[in-house]
Order: C-alpha cells, then sequence, then structure tokens
C-alpha cells in the first residue's frame, strides 16, 4: 500500500533521496550523510541534524532487521522545512548500537505526527525479512522506493536506440560514472570516428557528449551499455571496453594520513552558532570574511550573428586558456587526481551538442551572452534532477565553467573570493572548484557554505589543500557579521561565534596537535619503521588494483602485503582470462618499483560472491567452499591464475599465498600445483606462503612451517573462526574483536612455530591498521603489517615512538588478559 502521512498526503522519495551503496565507519556517519540528504532535499535545516543526535542520547532508534529511523526531537520540530524521508543503504552494515548492525538509514524530518505514518508502513517492510534482506544490497534505488512507497517511479524514456554493435559492462568507480571518469571516456571515444553511445536502462545518450553522459546518472554497480556504429568501431568498442573495466583511470581522491582521534577531543563550552555538513577535518580560530557573489546580469538583444559568433568562440578560446594554466598550477600543488577536475571544465567548452546550440540561438540574432546563458542553464537544471546526488553536484561545475565563458564574453573582470588581507574564516552562498583552488590557504583559514555538498569538487580541493571546511550549513549563515569571532570544527560541521577565552585556547590546541600530527607523520612517510632500539617492522600495503599500488608507495608502503585477486572477478562482470591476469600482477609488480607484490590465490566464498561464476548457494559458506576449497574444486580458475602469477614473476618481484588453508594435505596440493605450472613456464622459484584464517592452521603452524616460506596472518577470519561469531552478523559483529586474548595467542602459537623453522610471519588483516593492535602485534614478534593505505605513515610514526622491549612487555601482558576490553585499556 501507498505511503501516507496522517493527513492523508502520499509520501514524496525520489531517487534524490537515496543514497545505494554508502560506507559510513560509525553511527555518527551515518546519521551526518542521511541528515546531508535530507538537508540537500529542502526537509531541513542543519540544526535539526544536531537534534537527531539528541535523540540517540534518550532513545534508540533501531526498529530490527537491519533497520534504523534516526530523527529530531520533538521541541526541535522548528527546523523541519518540510516533512520528508532520506534513505541511505549501507550493503556492508553500520554498528549502531551494541549487537545491532544497520543496512537501511531511514533518516525522517517530520514536523508534527505525520511521522507516525512512515513509521507504520516501515513496521510492514521490518516485519519482513526477505524484504530487509533484499532492499540491503539492490542496485535499484526504484526498489527502495516502491517498497516505502507502494508505487514505482516510471524510469525516465529516450527513443533513441543502440547500434548493432555493443558491450554491456558493470561501472566500477566509487561514486559511479562522475565527471572525472566520465570525461575519460568521452576523450577516447572522440578519438575515434565511429558514433558511439551509452545506455543507462531506458536512457541513451551521445558518449562524445560529457554533458549528456553525467545526466545518464550512472552510479557505482550500473549496467551499461555501449554501442558504435562506423568504420573503427570495433576498436572504439575495444578500448572503451578495457578502460571501463579499469576504472576509467580514476584515481581515489587523495586522503590524509588517518589522526590519532584520541589526541583530538575538544569540548566547547557554548553552543554552536551554525551546523553544517563536515567537508573537510581541521579546526581554525579567526575573524569571519562575508563573500558574496556579484551575478552577472544581461538582457537579449538583437545583435549580428557574425560578431556573436566570433566573441562566443573566442570567449570559449580564452575560457580554455585559463583552464589549462588553472590545471597546471593545481597539478604541482595538489597532484594530477585534484587537477583533473579543471580538464572536466574544459571538455565541457568542447561539447559539440552545447556549442551547436549557443551558435543556433545567435545565428536567430540573439546575442552571444543570452544564448550561451539559456544553454547552459538548462543543462545546469537538468543535471541538478540527476538522481545520484553525487552526479547532481557536478551541476556547479558546469556552472563554474558557464560563468567563466559569460565573464569572457561581456568583459568582466573575475571576482575573487580571497579579498582579505588577514587570516579569516571565508562565508560564502557557495564556491566553485575555480574559487577553491585560487585560495590563498594562509589568508583563508577555512571556509563554510551555505550550500554545497561533501561530495562535490570545491570539497574535494579542500580536503587536498588541507583547508577545514563546512558545507549546506543554510542561508542564515551569509546574515553573519564580518569580523565576528569564529571557531571552524569542521571535525563535526560547526562553527562557534564570540567564543570564550578558553573555548579559543582549547580549539588553538587542538590545532596545533592536528598541525603536528599531520607534518610529523606524513612527512616521513618514507623513514622505515624502526623502534627506538633500531627494531625494524615492515609496514607494507592492502590493495586491489594497479592505481592502489602506485599510491601506496607514496604512502611510504615497502610492498604489497595483500592483493585481493577477488577484485579482478568482483568488477569485471566476468572470469578475466589468463592474460587478463598476467598484465594486471606484472603492471602493479613494476608499480612497485621492485618492492615485492605479494598475491593472495582466489579468496571467494563467504561473505564474498560473484555471481557470473554461478557457484551453488550453501547454508553456511563461511564453513563451505571458499578460499584455496574453491580453487581445487575449480581449476578452471585455479590454474590459470598460477599460471598468470608465474609468467608476470619472470619480469617482477612476486610471491603467493593461499587463503583458507586448514589442513597440510591443503598446502601439499597447492604445491604439487604450483610446481607442475612453474616447470612447464620455466617460471623462477618464489616465495609460497599461506594464510593463517582458521585455528587448525595456527595450531599446526609448526608443521606447516616445515612446508611454506612465510605466514600472513588473516585477523578478520582468524578471529570469526576462533571465537565462531560471524563478523557480519548484525548481533555479534562488534564482539568479533581482533585483540581478543584468544585471537592473541593464536597470533603467539604462529609467531613462535615460525621462528623455530626461521621462518617469517605478517598480518594482513585488521588490527594490522590499528595502533593498539599494530604495538602488541610487533611485540608478539610479527615482521610485516600489511595495512590500509592512508593508515601507513601513522603506524610508521606510531612504532617509532616506543622500544621492541616496551612493545614486547605489552604483547605479553596482552596474552594474560581475559578480554578484548582488557588489552584495549592497557
Amino acid at each position: 500500500m501507498p505511503l501516507y502521512f496522517n493527513r492523508g498526503h502520499m509520501l514524496e522519495l525520489s531517487p534524490a533521496q537515496v543514497e545505494l551503496n554508502a560506507s559510513p565507519k560509525t553511527k555518527e556517519d551515518a546519521i551526518r550523510q542521511v541528515a546531508g540528504l535530507l538537508i540537500q532535499n529542502g526537509n531541513m535545516d542543519a540544526r535539526y541534524m544536531d537534534s537527531m543526535f539528541e535523540r540517540e542520547k534518550v532513545a534508540n532508534t533501531y526498529l530490527a532487521n537491519g533497520i534504523s529511523i534516526p530523527h529530531g526531537m520533538p521541541e526541535n520540530r522548528e527546523y523541519v522545512l518540510k516533512t520528508g524521508i532520506a534513505v541511505l543503504q549501507v550493503p556492508q552494515g553500520v554498528t549502531w548500537n551494541e549487537g545491532e548492525t544497520v543496512h537501511l538509514v531511514v533518516g525522517i524530518a517530520a514536523a508534527s505526527s505525520e511521522h507516525i505514518g512512515i513509521l507504520r508502513k516501515l513496521t510492514g517492510v521490518v516485519s519482513d525479512e526477505e524484504e530487509a534482506a533484499r532492499l540491503a544490497i539492490t542496485t535499484d534505488k526504484l526498489d527502495i522506493i516502491e517498497s516505502l512507497t507502494g508505487q514505482r517511479p516510471e524510469a525516465p524514456k529516450d527513443n533513441t536506440t543502440d547500434y548493432e554493435k555493443y558491450f554491456d559492462a558493470v561501472i566500477i568507480n566509487p561514486t559511479g560514472l562522475h565527471a572525472r571518469p566520465a570525461t575519460e571516456l568521452v576523450t577516447i571515444a572522440k578519438k575515434y570516428q565511429a558514433q558511439v553511445r551509452i545506455r543507462n536502462g531506458e536512457v541513451i545518450v551521445d558518449a562524445k557528449s560529457l554533458v549528456n553522459i553525467l545526466k545518464l546518472g550512472a552510479s557505482k554497480g550500473v549496467n551499461v551499455r555501449v554501442s558504435a556504429s562506423g568504420a573503427d568501431e570495433d576498436a572504439a568498442l575495444a578500448e572503451i571496453k578495457l578502460g571501463i573495466e579499469s576504472g576509467l583511470g580514476e584515481q581515489e581522491e587523495s586522503a590524509a594520513p588517518i589522526l590519532d582521534r584520541d589526541k583530538l577531543t575538544w569540548l566547547p563550552i557554548s553552543p554552536a552558532s551554525a551546523e553544517g555538513v563536515p567537508a573537510s577535518d581541521g579546526i581554525v580560530v579567526g575573524p569571519i570574511c562575508q563573500h558574496h557573489h556579484k551575478e552577472i546580469t544581461m538582457e537579449d538583444s538583437s545583435a549580428n550573428p557574425a560578431t556573436g559568433k566570433k566573441q562566443f568562440k573566442n570567449a570559449l578560446e580564452a575560457a580554455h586558456k585559463e583552464l589549462t594554466k588553472l590545471y597546471g598550477e593545481v597539478k604541482t600543488r595538489l597532484g594530477s587526481s585534484q587537477a583533473s577536475i579543471f580538464l572536466v571544465h574544459a571538455e565541457f567548452l568542447q561539447d559539440a551538442e552545447l556549442i551547436q546550440d549557443t551558435e543556433a540561438l545567435i545565428a536567430q540574432k540573439h546575442s552571444a551572452a543570452w544564448s550561451w546563458q539559456q544553454n547552459i542553464q538548462t543543462r545546469i537544471d537538468q543535471l541538478k534532477k540527476v538522481d545520484d546526488p553525487v552526479l547532481a553536484a557536478r551541476a556547479m561545475d558546469l556552472s563554474d565553467v558557464g560563468q567563466r565563458v559569460l565573464r569572457h564574453i561581456l568583459g568582466v573582470e573575475d571576482e575573487s573570493p580571497a579579498m582579505t588581507h588577514v587570516p579569516s574564516i571565508l562565508i560564502a552562498d557557495d564556491l566553485t572548484p575555480s574559487d577553491t583552488a585560487n585560495l590563498d590557504p594562509d589568508l583563508i583559514l577555512g571556509f563554510i557554505t551555505a550550500k554545497g555538498g561533501p561530495t562535490s569538487h570545491t570539497a574535494i580541493i579542500a580536503r587536498a589543500m588541507g583547508i577545514p571546511a563546512i558545507v549546506a550549513a543554510g542561508e542564515l549563515v551569509l546574515e553573519i557579521p564580518n569580523n565576528s569571532k569564529g571557531i571552524l570544527d569542521g571535525f563535526n560541521g560547526k562553527l562557534y561565534l564570540d567564543p570564550a577565552e578558553e573555548e579559543i585556547a582549547s580549539a588553538q590546541k587542538l590545532h596545533e596537535e592536528v598541525e603536528r600530527q599531520l607534518n610529523a607523520d606524513f612527512s616521513e612517510r618514507l623513514a622505515p619503521a624502526n623502534t627506538t632500539d633500531g627494531y625494524n617492522v615492515e609496514v607494507y600495503a592492502n590493495v586491489n588494483r594497479v592505481a592502489d599500488a602506485v599510491k601506496a608507495i607514496e604512502y611510504g608502503a615497502e610492498g604489497v602485503g595483500l592483493m585481493r585477486t577477488e577484485f579482478l572477478f568482483l568488477e569485471s562482470g566476468k572470469t578475466p582470462t589468463e592474460d587478463e591476469q598476467y598484465e594486471v600482477y606484472r603492471d602493479m609488480a613494476k608499480a612497485l618499483n621492485g618492492a615485492p607484490l605479494t598475491i593472495r590465490t582466489l579468496d571467494i566464498g563467504g561473505d564474498k560472491q560473484v555471481p557470473h561464476l554461478n557457484l551453488p548457494k550453501e547454508d553456511n559458506s563461511f564453513l563451505g567452499i571458499r578460499g584455496i576449497r574453491l580453487c581445487f574444486a575449480r581449476p578452471d580458475l585455479f590454474l590459470p591464475q598460477i599460471r598468470a602469477i608465474y609468467r608476470a614473476a619472470k619480469e617482477a618481484n612476486i610471491r603467493v599465498m593461499f587463503p583458507m588453508i586448514s589442513t597440510i594435505e591443503d598446502i601439499e596440493q597447492a604445491l604439487q600445483v604450483m610446481e607442475k605450472i612453474r616447470a612447464e613456464l620455466d617460471a623462477p622459484k618464489i616465495e609460497i606462503g599461506i594464510m593463517v584464517e582458521v585455528p587448525s592452521a595456527a595450531i599446526l603452524a609448526d608443521q606447516f612451517a616445515k612446508l611454506v616460506d612465510f605466514f600472513s596472518i588473516g585477523t578478520n577470519d582468524l578471529t570469526q573462526y576462533t571465537l565462531a561469531m560471524d563478523r557480519v552478523h548484525p548481533q555479534l559483529a562488534k564482539q568479533a574483536d581482533a585483540l581478543n586474548p584468544a585471537v592473541l595467542r593464536m597470533v603467539d602459537i604462529t609467531v613462535k612455530a615460525a621462528s623455530k623453522e626461521g621462518k617469517w610471519v605478517a598480518v594482513c588483516g585488521g588490527a594490522a591498521s590499528d595502533t593498539k593492535g599494530a604495538s602488541i602485534l610487533a611485540g608478539l614478534g610479527v615482521k610485516e603489517l600489511s595495512v590500509t593505505v592512508p593508515t601507513i605513515p601513522t603506524i610508521k610514526a606510531h612504532l617509532r615512538k616506543t622500544s621492541l622491549a616496551d612493545l614486547q612487555s605489552l604483547a605479553q601482558t596482552a596474552l594474560q588478559c581475559r578480554t578484548a576490553a582488557e588489552v584495549r585499556a592497557l
């Protein structure tokens, strides 16, 4: 049945109010993200988010079957602008309260008791366990909308058809086919004479038009069809297919090293004066500086078409030169990833359809400025309606480009937002990416915008520049007087005006601590992790792709301790060939410049399922055919992978390890396969190890150590098998702590057994990326910690601050503890 409010009005839930595949790290992150959707949709003022957090202190908003309903307190309903909901889907789950894991966060903004109707409908979904589970993993926003409203919106239609030759592919980019990967796709398509189209559902667009591709709204996991027609259609499709399967050259947003949050606590005395969505971490103190954009206005007037076209052409050329210069400057300061934002802007200027439509209006004797403004505004409005918030946010990029060209047509000077001579906190209605890139960090301490979002290019540039920022703070911030003293808390998205002296002092102290951590950790990231008494712990990286390996070396990794090869199978939508695997392994190893690449053979099963492999469903996949067992059962998958590994090993420093080894027979059979293929290929011998993920592998470590070169402990799986707790179970996941003494004793057994045989032990599970875990593991004798890339500088810096003797003492004390809580309290 449709979802109605008490007054009989049907609930409106659009795709823009639903975010799929979110990955908040904490309950607080989840509430901020769903609140951001409500703010963007105009349902609530940013201050209502604070009320939502207050509600969590006095009530449990968890319902059942992985669904929670965060909402604010009754006394704060004045901050609700219009009743509505937003849905954040978290397929991997986020811990809500102890023993509760949430997969659907349904944020509610209700001006009165209207939310009771919402709760009634949700109760129906909550009571249906299968439906709740389906919605937790669906890749179609319309499924969620239909379940909550009782009506399925019609997908937009387009009468265009596919060309005869085509391929289907899955978009693997984390935030979908957004501006930067879309620009790469356009660049590839334009290399060929063939006409190229791309389809998402019923909508088909020209693949040589960046604006049109963005209007597709192709999110991560969406299946698209690319078709082509023309003399070189086959070559065009082949290169585009390769591009999409490799992520279209997208690099992850450069991240600052993870901060030690335990040392970054700040407790203000007074309440926040304004609140928005955190966009860039940090805390700063300074005077307020308001920046008001001057709107460029123009009236249409009859104009000579020849003159107008010349004006337009000159403006495009001048804008392109500016963007080329800006790209070079940003690339030098912030790197190619951030600079590529301005390649996107340059591509907008070459959009054939946009140019043709503008020239058509000019030919009708409209002025060049008016013609351009009409066409650019139409496309901005279309982008804002895209049902993916990340892609919709790219309307600001198109607006940025539109204003740049308009200024050149009209001869208007560019206005910089940095109109201040003293270091200040900037406030603006919104900032374009160009505005942000041109900010002087010495004068702009941080900024707050009334509009915008945390995934915008403006926010991305702010994070890269290290400028604390808050977005979507609401129109009231524009009324704050200039020169007011303020504290901008970018960690929590809050602004405090007229702070007390003790607040200023504590905020400045926190700012200094942030600067100290960033400067000390990241600047020393390439130095080895030697303890104060000279003991070296090698810090490696866990990666999935070639781009990850490049970034790992940049962040100070001494090699790759875990390459998860299953992502080659998960992301491409098909089984990669031996040649395709060989090329990936070779390229990744070469990207490491001689440092070791540790490849884990296919680890499918458990919580990692691959639909196209057509594996039989198991009642308990964690105890079934997964890891090495699947490899033995499917030689069609296993043998090509081993061949690809040995072929790559002829050219680079590669070692291999097998997952889910539980018996001696497992490793003996695997070694036989390895040696047979090595001999066939006349490949060099390489180091071979096993993952220690089950208790039997740890207990028999003394026997395994006689057969292999090294052990790599996967603390995530070892924890769940040792404690008999499913690590993705909504009620048990929080208790499955790798620092449980039982798990640590398994690590201790493994290290001692390896040491007797002269073998070494690595840890590539989550415990290694935690400073507390890293300390204990190093103290137990683990020689290699393989961690997530952003944590590399922090883990290395942490280990340098103590001695091996202290680490060993800590580890021995941990082994004698009774609970994980006792270990963490040491």
